[in-house]
């Protein structure tokens, strides 16, 4: 049976910041069978520094690491550029692995997507639970969603995330056997049979005006948007010049694709969004697959609807739970819902209504959490990938 501890802190140094991770969560010692440790880290710590440090207080654990906008712990978020939260795994051997694969592109992402989940069921008993972290940058999401549905079978729940930078746009980190690389994918497969869980994703924007066409695409690459360059029609009904980054855009350029009538009323809302994070020139890269002739639109965040969506999804949560105890939390975000979009007090209200809703007499349960730039969570009854959402796993025994 597994168990989960959490801890996040804030310290310029990073040698600092994991040691007082390791402390917090284990107060009573570090066990012999803590497997593997998820941590998550803003630009300001290096992941192969904070992997070092955690590799000397907790040698036995596989370090499977990414870098973020933010982090999201027990002790709520911190968004300065050195924060650190962790997530420690222990439990049998048979029950938790972790895997790795390097250099995963937009051009190979099923390979890769592929690769890894073959690695990863080589690991370990029978998955059940699959958590991914991928390249925030450059990878088409649904070929790799499609690769694990295959190995493992889509009723096994994919979540988590891709990495990201500080909104910028320009790279994304991710730490695995040993390395830090930029274009690189990790997974860690729960292997329980005791450990249930749901999950549920929800963004809480709304979309308008005329559609864009997809006039000219390829894979997820788009190269026009009705018959022009994609890049500066987006840009134009964005309000933007074509001059504009990835970092000018992201903060206001929600791209939302319509839901079928029954995924939107599942989801509370119309359309599913997508973040624009590289282009080369007129070329955009859309994050999953995009077909010509799709429509998408341009979105606004509808502030009232962002937390009335929020309380929706935790409704969801809590009557899956039922009487179950939660043991851990696996929440990832997009960057764009941090300080580029909510004010502090308003970021803390979200987090206090996630953990108020998920505690067990006032006590959270183990929680980590990441702003990257896009979500893993079931839609639907399978695996889908959201942008601009907040996204819970909640893992629980009866």
């Amino acid at each position: 049976m597994l168990r989960f501890r959490s801890a996040s802190v804030r310290s310029v140094n990073s040698k600092r910041a994991a040691d007082e991770c390791v402390e917090v969560a284990f107060p009573e010692g570090v066990p012999d069978d803590c497997r593997v440790i998820v941590f998550n880290a803003t630009l300001g710590h290096k992941l192969d520094k904070v992997a070092e440090a955690l590799g000397r207080n907790v040698p036995s654990a596989a370090l499977c690491g990414a870098s973020g906008c933010a982090v999201t712990g027990r002790e709520g978020v911190g968004e300065s550029m050195h924060e650190l939260g962790v997530m420690a795994i222990c439990g049998p051997e048979k029950e938790v692995a972790a895997a790795g694969v390097t250099g995963i592109y937009s051009r190979n992402s099923y390979e890769k997507g592929l690769e890894l989940a073959q690695s990863l069921k080589g690991g370990c008993g029978a998955v059940n639970l699959v958590y991914l972290l991928c390249s925030g940058i450059d990878i088409d999401n649904a070929l790799v969603l499609k690769a694990f549905d295959e190995v493992f079978g889509p009723e096994v729940t994919i979540f988590g995330g891709t990495s990201s930078d500080n909104m910028r746009g320009l790279y994304s980190f991710q730490y695995h056997d040993g390395v830090m690389n930029e274009h690189d994918a990790f997974a860690v497969g729960f292997a329980d049979p005791t450990l249930l869980n749901a999950t549920r994703a929800t963004h809480g924007f709304s979309a308008y005006g005329e559609p864009l066409v997809a006039t000219k695409t390829a894979g997820n690459l788009i190269h026009e948007f009705n018959g022009k360059g994609a890049w500066s029609e987006y840009t134009r009904r964005i309000s933007k010049p074509a001059t504009a980054t990835c970092g000018d855009t992201i903060p206001v350029g929600a791209l939302a694709e319509e839901l079928p009538a029954k995924l939107a009323e599942e989801y509370g809302n119309k359309h599913i969004l997508r973040v624009i994070t590289k282009h080369d020139g007129e070329t955009m890269y859309y994050p999953v697959t995009c077909p010509e002739d799709l429509n998408v639109w341009v979105t606004m965040r509808d502030e009232e609807l962002i937390f009335s969506e929020q309380q929706r999804s935790l409704d969801y949560l809590k009557a899956e739970i039922g009487d179950g105890k939660t043991v851990a939390v696996f929440q990832t975000d997009c960057l764009a819902r941090g300080r580029f979009i909510f004010n502090r007090i308003m970021k803390d209200e979200i987090i206090g209504m996630m953990q108020s809703a998920l505690s067990a007499d006032g006590v959270v349960p183990a929680w980590l959490g990441n702003y990257g730039f896009g979500e893993y969570a079931r839609l639907g009854g399978v695996n889908a990938y959201h942008n601009y959402s907040t996204a819970l796993l909640v893992l629980y025994r009866k």
